[in-house]
């Protein structure tokens, strides 16, 4: 079968000389050619030419009457007519000139195609027939030596075929369709016209320039039509552009759907559409749509109709203006148009298309002219050409003209170079000439070994030797082929005309647009062109372009809008690629392209803008000195710098006056300048993180502040020290005098700097970007590299910080004038609740907040210490110098040391001499062969010409019969090649590969054909003959049987008379491709083909095989069951192979589209060659073996698909599983033992079996010798027993004898054996075979029974079966229905198809070793409902490696839910990668699209496969946290009772009555309430406790500070009224002081009612601060309000300290103003550090800090003025007593 498309060229050769000649002993032709219409011009060179002159066939009715009558043509076409006319212009144009062809006279002779492949075949014979019918041998004329046609590329895909056997050039003017290209199959095919290769790509191109994306194609049903669409769909579908719909355009143009097609347009949505068809299917379609007003819409041409005159007339202008297409390029032919002008029938009276057209032009009737005109007026004579405007006679658009004039051109070229070619220039080898010397047929040029024939097939088969029997006359064809191929000129208009390696012109089209001229006629405006030889190809004048509806702007055709930068592709499920949603891409994800399949994550220092179309820089977020609070804290920061500075100055300045030297001024300077580093190292936490700011701010920090309180601590301790030093002559001084005071201070610095030093050295702080994925902000910050050495640097500090309180605690009775105790008590009361207040707003604060924080904390801590210790100093410096003296220092020393220490004046005068003395950083081989092949001279016109051929019979088995069936099999499988050696006429091709299978079938036809001869009521009294016939699967030979089968009726018995007998019928033959080509001969002589094995769906067609009939389901079930079979098992991802011929191609096509729509993929698309080499098997296998695909369908016979598996399992390759086509998959060929391991588990579609009875009983009664003879039982014979047979009786002509060394004796029995050929366990070809001998005898039954109940007249309706004709038969057999023996209803649909039915078919076997069995798992039955079409019964399948789990074939797993798929750019849909759903998104089933947004209060589950309600996150009384303030709370309000019950218990002693105690209770009831307060914070928040929580903060601790300050006032005032009879004190009596709690508390009321009724707090659920959370939280309501609050109680607090600052000088036994102090400054310690801290917290953390807040003030408040009163009271009674206090005073 390799070689089948090269053996064409036997069989064509024949065919012509078995029609043209008289066939042996003169018997009639088959079928004369004389009936055909013929314009021809004698010549010394002949040129043929076709031209499809009629569009349509008017198809006379079937009877059984009479032969039918020749086809009438119908439908004069005058754009054709203007062709045909310009080829005789040319011509006549060459004729005359003098340089080219110079005494030559080039003639022609011309038919009419009429448009369809049965008549285009039947003019390309008659043009190979070269006498005529009754023409004696003497008189013959040589055959034209090239042809220019057909017009239509399906015409021309038949003509070609035929005429390239004989290497008759074609040249073709209009034929564009790019299958035509193939040089294996139409090697002598040329055309003036450029391959729709390039037209498409033009097209696409086009596609592409505008954005259109969602475009509609229509194809005319024919080779140009669909073959243009299909490789356009392809390549815009690699454009990226997607195919709305693909319908093809009926040649019968049904209404009904022509209707369903248009409908199709509005239903796509489409904007665009491509009609890729011929003007008459065009017109059509155009037609509905007007029908249907369909506007809008457009159009865009092929170059059939671009320029099409039927088309722009204005009934169509509506719905095609604005349509544009590529038109071939025009020219402008020098008089042509008079030359079109000169017709008339007078001058013509022979030429039979002029009578036709003068008739359709003038619509009259000739006097000549034919029955069908005879109802039109007679033409007058006054008809006058040039008055008529007609496409025929406008020479405005000559494309096609133009290509016949180049075409004519071409050959005249040619034939000029052949003719004038000079000995040692010429083109073949040694520069040699060809000459006309006489050459036998069989005398082939020898070149290498290479025989013409192989030339073009060099590349695929260059080891192949065979022959091929060519006319001498083609050898003429041969040489003019070449020099054709070889063709280069420039015509007169200056283009250059050449031919490429495939028969094609360069590419060069002109962009035509329509548009209506100012008159409302269609102008075809050139807007554009594309010249494949140009760069840029396409040029495009978008500003000359006028679109559908007159406008100038480009329509916009998509499925879905353009996605812009910033959104992603999001493709609808069960929709193409081009049909989508458009989803803005997710926070951090960017496309800045448009139409973008995903969003791409920016890096992880990038986020995307707010329009999501780029990355930029994520904010850097740290405290930076550009923004404002960073410019604050620099501010404050090089404040307290300047003030440290400046204190600095100060007591450098009056570092010799007492105060400063009394204070140790040596330590005062050393903590000015530790202060002054602290101030400097909070910048160092402002700016970039960088390696050595990391490292320098803790550090700096860490250092600065353990020298600050070193010399803090080293102060008090000599202050304490010294005022404890009370004996004299105490040396306890002599251990803190300066010495040790710098060591003290060195030893307590240098253990933070040994810290600091392993901290750097161990883990040093580092810049770290702290980086969240679903954050914009990069938060830059320093990572502290240990937690441990950071607490210990902390740690580490506290601890110098609560010795330096305690000690200092200790030393607060000290003298004010020169004790700085009390002051460092107050800054390390400050220091102390600043970082402990920190430590909540360090851990909360996120971002750079953190940074202020620290920030915050250092400074106020430093500006807590400074002014704190040294503002009391600069105080008395600055305004009273009159206290900066020694005597005034001295004097008060020594009145409180007498007083209070001792009375011994000697100790006193020592310790101020002591204290006065302190003071202290790959073609030219086939060139070459092509050249060499035609060395030999022409010989044309010949006697040689008419020489006759032998019989074509080839070996024949048969039994004559009234009627006989012709049977075509493929007993042989391969041809053998043969050498040439020139000195002989070639053998017959021989055969080999005896199919015991095939030879089994044989036997079927005749086991049946005897069957039915014996049954007595099927076809009683009539025989049934046979003719068996092997065409070896080869092409030639089946063409060669088919013409041996036509043959018969002419020829003579022995006897010397015409033999008969009736073959009204064919059986075979078993290829689908073998069948297409016997099917198309047939044709011509309406004799019926019934296949049993073919079942290519191309079959189907009626318009090519109107007379084809099979008995096996075509492919198209088969397709549509083996799609279905792939998608019952879950396989997306599966590869294809099939073999190289109609079979496998259009099966893998079938199934591929099936397959498509159930939205499979197909992996890869292998085709074998018929011969394949070891390196393309080796190919195929490396295919199938790497691809990811387990599933592997193949569409071949076994034949084809046998080199495949024996490679396969050469190289040992498993793990794929097999699904076989029906032509392979009971094979025994290939379901060896040895091949089990690769192929185990095979599944796939078997026709139905059945169980034939009798049938192994006569197969194996089957006996050589017997009679009638059977040359191929004689080889079966020998071949099952290898033995050889001692007769004389010839074995099959088409094989060579075998001879075994064993002679064949009596004892060999067929019984004994067992092998394919009487394996009867799986009949089902053969069951194919027994429903056609029993369908044709059916239909042959029904017309014996065609009787007619009276009269003569009626009985001769009925055909005579003994002398039956074919076309007698065909209406009967489309008919028959019957119900067979096996309970099978037999009939053909209207396709001549059987119903679908097959089984499905497993390979298994039971032992290791045994025999491969096929076990039916199931059925499938096109005939049922969809639904129950498929059974499978699952569990009897055992799939490859024996396992019982099914495979698993897929591109990309199953993404799990909680995932999406993400399809890989470039590849198809179902290879994809499985993306997590984003944060918030989730997919609750597999292979989910996109996944779905959770509704706000929801958010994804940690698989992202439901939606979880989110997390509500409030401070709640369960959690640590909230449970451990709570309890503080609580403890604070028990504190609170306590002391009450305290002060109650003792509400009569002095101490309780002294402190007012109406007020104290007063105070202690308010403090309990603010602990109380803060247990409201806790909770989920609601709308009742968020107005709670905020109004009762307020005015509890507006009561608590109101309390105060009446104490305040009231002490104040009470020891500031001094003179006698003052009445002021009447003012603050216990009734003022209630009003005044009263109306300060009810200040804050009335502010807190204001919020209530206005703007109220309410809960809210913050979704914005957290993704994945909800905070719930109390909105403020009114944020001004709610300042009012806090500032009301800031401004008590403020008024409390002052006042209470002023009385602290006053006793201190009685005097409670030192402790309202202390508290009023840890208050607003703590409540200044809440504001940046409550405005950094994000979540719970706001309302934790809020609590600590409430908790640290009210504590601070409790123990400040509580603590002391009840330590009194409870440890030292003695001074609760009236009398210790009145000695106080």
């Amino acid at each position: 079968m390799a070689f089948q498309s090269v053996h064409v060229c036997l069989t064509v050769l024949l065919l012509n000389t078995l029609i043209s000649s008289q066939l042996l002993q003169n018997c009639r032709l088959i079928r004369s050619t004389s009936d055909l219409p013929v314009l021809t011009k004698e010549g010394d060179i002949t040129i043929g030419a076709l031209f499809s002159l009629h569009d349509t066939v008017l198809e006379s009715p079937s009877s059984f009457t009479a032969e039918p009558h020749p086809t009438q043509c119908s439908g004069f076409n005058f754009r054709t007519f203007r062709w045909m006319q310009t080829m005789i212009f040319a011509i006549e144009e060459i004729n005359k000139q003098k340089q080219l062809l110079a005494n030559l006279t080039l003639g022609y002779k011309m038919y009419d195609s009429c448009s369809t492949h049965f008549h285009a075949l039947r003019t390309a014979l008659a043009l190979m027939n070269y006498n005529k019918e009754g023409t004696e041998i003497s008189k013959c004329r040589g055959r034209v030596p090239v042809v220019i046609g057909d017009g239509g590329s399906t015409l021309s895909l038949v003509v070609a075929r035929f005429l390239g056997v004989f290497h008759v050039p074609q040249v073709s003017y209009f034929s564009s369709c790019a299958c035509l290209s193939n040089k294996l199959e139409f090697p002598a095919f040329l055309r003036t016209m450029p391959s729709d290769f390039f037209q498409v790509d033009a097209l696409a191109q086009l596609v592409r320039h505008f954005g259109w994306s969602w475009v509609g194609t229509f194809a005319g049903d024919d080779a140009y039509g669909r073959g243009g669409a299909q490789i356009f769909n392809d390549e815009v579908t690699k454009l990226g552009a997607c195919i709305a719909f693909y319908e093809i355009i009926p040649k019968n143009h049904d209404q009904t759907e022509m209707s369903r097609i248009v409908q199709r347009i509005r239903e796509s949505g489409t904007r665009v559409v491509l009609v890729f068809a011929l003007e008459q299917d065009a017109r059509a379609l155009f037609w509905e749509a007007l029908q249907q007003n369909l506007t809008d819409i457009q159009w865009l041409a092929s170059e059939a109709w671009i320029t099409a005159a039927v088309l722009s007339t204005p009934e169509f202008h509506s719905i095609l203006q604005g349509s544009m297409g590529y038109a071939i390029r025009r020219a402008d032919i020098p008089g042509l148009q008079p030359f079109l002008l000169r017709l008339h029938p007078s001058k013509y009276p022979q030429d039979p298309f002029v009578l036709q057209f003068w008739e359709e032009m003038f619509k009259c009737s000739l006097a000549t002219s034919n029955k069908g005109s005879s109802y039109r007026p007679p033409c007058n004579g006054s008809e006058i050409l040039a008055n008529t405007n007609n496409i025929y006679s406008d020479v405005s658009q000559l494309r096609i003209s133009y290509n016949v004039y180049k075409a004519v051109y071409a050959i005249a070229y040619a034939l000029d170079s052949m003719l004038h070619c000079e000995q040692g220039k010429g083109p073949f080898k040694g520069g040699l000439c060809p000459n006309t010397s006489n050459i036998q047929p069989w005398q082939i040029i020898k070149v290498k070994s290479y025989n013409c024939c192989q030339i073009m097939f060099y590349f695929y088969f260059s080891h192949i030797h065979f022959l091929c029997l060519i006319h001498p006359s083609s050898l003429i064809n041969l040489k003019l082929l070449n020099y054709l191929k070889h063709v280069h000129f420039t015509n007169d208009f200056g283009e250059e005309t050449k031919f490429d390696s495939n028969g094609d012109p360069v590419a060069m089209y002109d962009l035509i647009n329509w548009q209506l001229s100012g008159k409302g006629e269609v102008r075809y405006a050139t807007v554009g062109r594309f010249d494949e030889m140009m760069q840029p190809k396409l040029v495009i004048e978008e500003k000359n372009i006028i679109w559908n509806g007159n406008q100038k702007q480009v329509p916009m055709s998509v499925c879905s809008t353009s996605c812009p930068p910033g959104t992603r592709k999001a493709t609808r499920p069960n929709f193409p690629l081009c049909c989508f949603d458009c989803i803005v891409c997710a926070a951090g994800e960017v496309s800045n392209q448009t139409d973008a399949l995903e969003c791409e994550k920016c890096l992880s220092e990038f986020w995307s803008n707010t329009r999501r179309d780029a990355c930029v820089p994520k904010v850097v977020e740290f405290l930076s000195y550009s923004d404002t609070m960073g410019i604050t804290l620099l501010a404050v920061a090089l404040l307290g710098s300047c003030f440290t500075l400046a204190v600095a100055l100060i007591f450098a300045y009056k570092r010799h006056t007492p105060l400063v030297r009394a204070n140790n001024s040596e330590l005062s300077f050393l903590i000015l300048s530790s202060l002054w580093l602290c101030f400097l190292c909070a910048l160092a936490f402002i700016g970039q993180p960088t390696s050595w700011s990391c490292r320098l701010r803790h550090t700096a920090f860490g250092i600065a502040f353990s020298l600050c309180l070193s010399c803090i601590l080293g102060k008090t301790m000599v202050v304490l020290m010294a005022f404890r030093a009370t004996l004299p002559g105490s040396n306890v001084m002599k251990w803190f005098g300066p010495l040790q005071q710098r060591g003290i201070i060195f030893l307590c610095t240098a253990v933070q700097v040994v810290i600091c030093c392993t901290w750097l050295s161990v883990a040093p702080p580092v810049p770290r970007k702290l980086m969240t994925r679903e954050t914009a902000r990069i938060i830059l910050l320093c990572d502290v590299g240990s937690p441990l050495a950071f607490s210990l640097v902390l740690g580490y500090i506290g601890l110098l910080a609560a010795v330096c309180f305690v000690l200092a605690f200790f030393a607060r009775k000290l003298p004010d004038n020169f004790n700085e105790a009390k002051f460092i008590t107050f800054s390390m009361l400050i220091f102390c609740a600043v970082w402990i207040a920190f430590v909540p707003a360090y851990v909360s604060s996120p971002g750079k907040y953190t940074v202020a924080v620290e920030i915050f904390a250092i400074l106020a801590s430093s500006y807590g210490l400074l002014l704190c210790i040294f503002t009391p100093k600069c105080y008395i410096i600055l305004l009273k110098p009159e206290k900066n003296t020694k005597r005034y220092l001295i004097a008060f020393t020594v009145h409180y040391l007498y007083k209070v220490l001792h009375p011994d004046p000697q100790f006193l005068v020592g310790l101020s001499e002591h204290c006065a003395d302190f003071e202290m950083k790959m073609p030219v081989l086939q060139a070459v062969h092509l050249v060499l092949c035609f060395l030999y001279p022409i010989q044309s016109n010949s006697e040689a010409d008419c020489k006759l051929w032998k019989d074509l019979d080839s070996t024949v088995v048969y039994k004559e019969g009234h009627v006989v069936l012709a049977g075509m099999f493929p007993i042989h499988s391969k041809g053998i090649d043969q050498e040439i050696n020139f000195r002989r006429q070639p053998d017959q091709r021989k055969c080999r590969g005896f199919n015991m299978r095939v030879f089994r079938w044989s036997q079927a036809m005749i086991f049946f054909i005897e069957e039915i001869n014996q049954n007595p009521t099927l076809l009683p009294n009539i025989t049934l003959g046979y003719r068996l016939y092997d065409t070896c699967g080869l092409t030639s030979l089946s063409l060669r049987t088919a013409l041996s089968v036509v043959s018969q009726p002419m020829k003579r018995s022995g006897s010397g008379h015409c033999s008969s007998p009736s073959i009204p019928i064919i059986i075979g033959d078993s290829g689908s491709t073998l069948s297409m080509a016997i099917s198309r001969l047939l044709n011509l002589f309406r004799i019926p083909l019934v296949s049993y094995f073919a079942s290519c769906a191309c079959l189907s067609d009626k318009h090519q095989f109107p007379y084809f009939f099979r008995t096996i389901p075509s492919d198209v079930n088969q397709a549509s069951a083996l799609a279905r079979l792939v998608s019952h098992f879950g396989w997306t991802w599966v590869g294809t192979v099939g073999a190289d011929d109609a079979y496998g191609r259009t099966g893998i096509d079938l199934f591929t589209t099936a397959v498509t729509r159930l939205g499979i993929c197909v992996a890869y698309r292998v085709i074998i060659p018929k011969l394949p080499t070891q390196q393309q098997l080796q190919d195929i296998v490396r295919t199938i073996r790497d691809s990811t695909a387990h599933v592997l369908v193949v569409f071949a016979i076994e034949e084809d698909i046998k080199p495949v598996v024996d490679e396969i399992v050469r190289q040992n390759v498993t793990g794929k599983q097999w699904v076989a086509s029906e032509a392979w998959v009971t094979s025994t060929l290939i379901s060896t033992t040895e091949n089990y391991p690769s192929l185990s588990g095979t599944i796939g579609f078997a026709i139905r079996r059945a169980e034939i009875p009798g049938f192994k009983r006569f197969l194996e009664s089957i006996q050589p010798l017997a009679e009638p003879y059977n040359a191929f039982a004689r080889e079966f014979w020998e071949t099952q027993f290898q033995c050889s047979l001692d007769t004389s009786f010839p074995i099959p002509s088409t094989t060579d004898p075998v001879h075994y060394s064993q002679i064949c004796t009596s004892m060999d029995r067929v019984q004994d054996t067992h092998s394919i050929y009487n394996d009867v366990s799986e009949l089902r070809v053969t069951y194919n075979m027994h429903k056609a001998i029993y369908t044709v005898a059916h239909a042959l039954h029904n017309l014996l029974q065609c009787q007619r109940e009276n009269g003569s007249a009626l009985k001769q309706q009925c055909p005579d079966i003994h002398n039956l004709q074919p076309w007698q038969v065909v209406e009967v057999l489309r008919k028959v229905s019957y119900t067979n023996t096996f309970g099978d209803l037999i009939h053909f649909d209207k396709n001549g198809d059987p119903v679908g039915s097959y089984d499905i078919v497993n390979w298994q076997r039971e032992l290791d070793e045994g025999p491969v069995q096929y076990v039916t798992v199931g059925r499938f039955d096109s005939s049922l409902p969809t639904a129950q079409q498929l059974v499978l019964n699952q569990d009897k399948i055992i799939w490859h490696g024996g396992t019982k789990e099914v495979p698993v074939s897929v591109c990309s797993a199953s993404c799990p839910q909680g995932y999406r798929k993400v399809t890989r750019e470039g590849q198809p849909v179902c290879c994809y990668d499985c993306v997590l759903c984003a944060e918030g998104s989730i997919s609750n089933t597999t292979d989910q699209a996109e996944c779905i947004l959770c509704p706000e209060d929801f958010w994804s589950s940690q698989h992202r496969n439901h939606c979880v309600p989110k997390q509500i996150e409030f401070l709640s009384y369960s959690e640590a946290f909230g449970m451990a303030l709570a309890a503080i709370a609580i403890l604070g309000a028990v504190a609170a009772m306590t002391v009450a019950a305290v002060f109650f218990r003792h509400r009569n002693t002095p101490l309780v009555r002294a402190n007012n105690s109406e007020l104290s209770f007063l105070l202690l009831m308010s403090l309990m309430l603010c602990f109380i307060c803060a247990l409201t914070f806790l909770g989920q928040p609601s709308h009742w406790a968020c107005p709670l929580r905020r109004t009762a903060f307020g005015l509890t601790f507006a009561l608590c500070l109101s309390c105060l300050l009446s104490k305040t006032l009231v002490v104040l005032m009470a020891f500031k009224a001094t003179l006698p009879g003052n009445n002021t004190a009447r003012w603050f009596r216990p009734p003022q002081q209630r009003l005044g709690v009263f109306l300060c508390s009810v200040l804050q009321g009335g502010i807190c009612v204001a919020w209530l009724t206005t703007a109220p707090p309410y809960p809210v659920k913050n979704t914005w601060l957290y993704r994945d959370r909800i905070i719930l939280e109390c909105h403020l309501g009114s944020v001004a309000l709610f300042c009012c609050v806090l500032g009301y109680i800031g401004c008590l607090a403020v008024f409390c300290f002052i006042l209470a600052f002023l009385a602290r000088k006053l006793p201190d036994n009685f005097n409670e103003a030192k402790f309202i102090t202390f508290s009023m400054l840890i208050f607003c310690a703590v409540w200044i550090t809440f504001i940046p801290a409550y405005v950094s917290s994000p979540g719970k953390f706001t309302v934790a800090v809020e609590i600590f807040a409430i908790l640290a003030s009210s504590y601070g408040v409790l123990l400040c003025i509580f603590a002391p009163k009840c330590y009194i009271i409870i440890f030292m009674p003695e001074k609760n007593s009236k009398k210790y206090l009145m000695s106080q005073k």
